[in-house]
This record gives C-alpha cells, structure tokens and sequence, in this order.
C-alpha cells in the first residue's frame, strides 16, 4: 500500500480586534473642501472619484485657513477667513457655497481693561481650526484660533463665545507661550476632538503648548504630555515647550489616538496616558517629522503621513524634493512608501498640518494639497496618485466630506 503524506492545514491570519474594525460603508459623493491664502474651492466628485468639478473660487484674496462641512445636516458650511477689510472672521453658508453670510459675533477675546490685573489683552488674528459639535449637539461648533483661543458657537456658527476657562487661565497663558514664539503664521490652537461616543469629553492641541483633555464637557483640562520629546536642550516637564502638529482619534476605535509631533509620531492607546514614538521605522534619510495625520475610518490600524525634511534648519519642504505619503498598516509598527504617480525629484513643496484628509468610501480616497497650489487624489488608499488641480494658491486646508 503506497504511503500517503498528510498536507499541512493553512493557517488562517490572526483577526483584528473587533474595536479596530468598523463596517464598509455604501456607495458615497465625496465632495473636497479647499482652503488657501487667495480663498476657497469646492471639488465635486463623481461617483467614481475619477473626474471632480469646480466651483470656486469663493472669497477670492481671502485667506481661508479652514473650510468645513457640517455632518449633521449635509450642506451649512462654516469658513475661517481672514479679510484685508473685515480682519479675522467666519462664513457661513446653509446653501453648499451658494450664498454666505459673515458671522454675527466671530471668535475674540474677552476685553481686558488698560492697566487691569492678570494676562494681558489679546486680539485674534485669525480662526484657524473649525470642528463640528458632537452628533446628540445640533448647531454645536468649535474654534481654535491664532494666537491660541478656544471658542464655541451654539448657533450653527453665528455667534462665537470663548470656551471654558483656559483663554484667560493664567497657566494656561503661561503655556502658550508669546505670540513671537516663533511658529510660522503665529502660535494656534488646533486638533479640537469631541469624542463620539461622550460630547463631554474634548481633546485639543497647541502649537505651542502641548495636548489637554476634559472629561467634564470643557469645566476643567489636563496636559497630555507624557511620553512626547521635546526639541533638545529643553526640558519636557514644561509644557510650553510641547508642540504637536496634529493629534487625530480613530472613527472606528476612539481609544486610540495618532499625532505627527514636532519631534516625531506617536501613538496614545487608552486607558494608558503615556504616547508611545511609532516613527522609529520610518526611513532614516526621510525622518518621522511632518505636519498631517490622517486615520483610516474603519481600521485603527493605518494611518498616513507626509514628511517633510526635519533637518537643522528646517526648510519646510519634501526630503531631497522627492514627495511621498507613508502608511502603516499595523499601528506604527512597519510603514511603506506611496509615490506613485508624484514627482520623482525637484518638487520642493510640502503638506500643511490640515491640508491632508481622506473620505469614508471603500477603498478610502487620501487627498492632500501643497505649499505651490496642488491638489493630489487616491481613489486606492494611497497607492497611486493623480493631480486633479494645478496652480491655486497655496493650500492650507483639505478636508473630504460624503454628500447625500
């Protein structure tokens, strides 16, 4: 009798966690939210994310630092401009950009009398950073501002209040440093996160001035520092010295945060309270330093990047003027190089903290725009890359948004 050798099952891959996962999501119109320092465009995307029309510009000479879609309502757009004869503001449209109107009261600080006690009187000099309220909070919005301000608008974005305490909060203060700190464009507040799971709990960031969080709907903040380096020479107890770039929580597993740093990228796991530096495994020629992060809305495990050469004098631009997103695809652990379709040198341009974004559809679309007025697409989660714009003002913020 012939002897016979019995085949080795296959092994099945480990599942992820079910927290890491959420489900595909349905056919969707992903429409791109472009902001620049000459004003605002609109990109309407077909079905298939393949051709995309324009309407813009709106507010042509305007700087717009953020334009966003509400989710709760599909269509109020809110914009933070700033204008040569209105100063720092915002717009609202309840049309899709048909029409706008100026804010009733824009975000400004509380007036300090001359010679008064305590931190002295600011003035903003521009709304940089706008998030939608949590979903259970219809017409709930949140402002950062430059210098670094947080504010609230109850109205859908008419008028604007200071939020919680920290604006005048003489520690607070302390953190954020002066307003010649040397960030460009100012010192901001930044990276607003309303948990969706508890409106209560908010997360912010400073640049400078480090991460807070509030379990307690904004009544009260803690730094969330540990683990963060700091540039060096400087000590990391001081939390004016911390300067995220940008802090994103993950749709599909809101206990886990991503930030690009300006000293690298880090991960923050919960309940645990200390960042743990996944950059490591970037290229040593490439650096881990950067300004956007983007989340997968389904899979905790990837995110992207776009570096920018961090060496000693920091000249803002692509290492070596060759341009490529990284993604991990196992929370940091590994990442790999997608340049497919970009330039292969001499592109000398980079990618602002918001002004890199991905939709919700299946496979996810990545867009990012440039510092020289590129607007780049990925219908495949960043495989391959086209140019869907040329020649606009340089881009200070790309957001994605699914149309009904």
């Amino acid at each position: 009798m012939a002897s016979t050798t019995a085949k080795p099952t296959a092994r099945k891959p480990p599942a992820r966690p079910a927290a890491s996962r959420a489900p595909r999501p349905a056919p969707i119109t992903v429409v791109l939210l472009v902001a620049t320092r000459k004003g605002a465009w609109l990109f309407h995307g077909d079905t298939r994310r393949k051709a995309w029309r324009v309407d813009g510009p709106h507010f042509l000479g305007h700087e717009i630092h953020h334009l966003q879609l509400d989710p709760r309502d599909g269509r109020t757009l809110l914009a933070a401009a700033k204008t040569g004869h209105l100063g720092p503001t915002i717009f609202r449209s309840t049309n899709l950009g048909r029409s706008w109107k100026e804010a009733v009261q824009p975000p400004a600080f509380a007036k300090v009398a001359e010679g008064a006690p305590g931190p002295a009187a600011r003035a903003v000099n521009h709304s940089f950073w706008l998030t939608p309220g949590h979903a259970s909070e219809r017409d709930t919005w949140y402002a950062g501002t430059s210098p670094q301000g947080l504010f609230r608008s109850t109205d859908g974005g008419v008028t604007w209040a200071p939020f919680s305490s920290i604006n005048d909060d003489p520690q607070y203060r302390e953190w954020m440093g002066t307003v010649q700190d040397g960030t460009p464009d100012g010192p901001k507040l930044h990276s607003i996160i309303v948990d969706p799971r508890d409106p209560a709990h908010l997360l912010f960031a400073m640049s400078g001035g480090g991460v807070h969080e509030s379990r307690d709907g904004g009544q009260t903040w803690s730094p969330l520092v540990k683990g963060l380096q700091v540039v060096e020479g400087f000590d990391p107890s001081t939390i004016t010295f911390h300067d995220p770039h940008c802090v994103r929580l993950c749709p599909s597993n809101p206990d886990r945060l991503y930030q690009q740093n300006h000293c690298g990228i880090y991960r923050l796991d919960r309940p645990g309270d200390t960042w743990q530096r996944i950059g490591g495994k970037m290229p040593k020629r490439v650096g881990d330093i950067g300004f956007p992060m983007v989340v997968h809305p389904r899979d905790d495990q990837v995110a992207w990047v776009f570096p920018m050469d961090g060496n000693s004098v920091w000249p803002r631009t692509s290492p070596q003027g060759r341009p490529a997103a990284y993604v991990t695809r196992n929370a940091g652990r590994t990442w790999q190089r997608q340049d497919s379709g970009l330039p292969a040198d001499q592109a000398w341009w980079t990618v602002k903290r918001q002004a890199m974004t991905a939709d919700a559809a299946d496979p996810v679309g990545v867009y990012f725009g440039t510092t020289s007025g590129e607007l780049w697409a990925s219908r495949d989660e960043g495989q391959r890359w086209s140019c869907i714009a040329r020649h606009l003002p340089a881009i200070y913020a790309v957001e994605a948004a699914a149309l009904g």
